[in-house]
């Protein structure tokens, strides 16, 4: 299994998960915390990232579930 990324973004039916390079979605959710949660689940599986989107594209957060090269600095979770 490759080890992609995975994009939480708005869509026109609420809120997506798409692996890095998908041209379609893993999952449509409802809300923007249902696709945190599968997205997490998926990058904790494949040992990636998430990344996560608002509502105007832009990022507002990531989580690392690999190997980092570098401790993360934050301890929020």
């Amino acid at each position: 299994m490759s080890k992609k990324n995975q994009h939480v973004t708005p869509h026109q039916d609420g809120w997506q998960v798409k692996g890095a390079g998908n041209q379609k979605a893993t999952v449509v959710t409802n809300n923007q915390q249902q696709a945190i949660e599968i997205a997490r689940q998926i990058a904790q599986n494949q040992k990636s990232e998430v990344v996560i989107h608002r509502p105007n594209g832009q990022i507002r957060d990531k989580d690392s579930y690999g190997n980092d090269p570098v401790p993360p600095k934050d301890k929020k979770h």
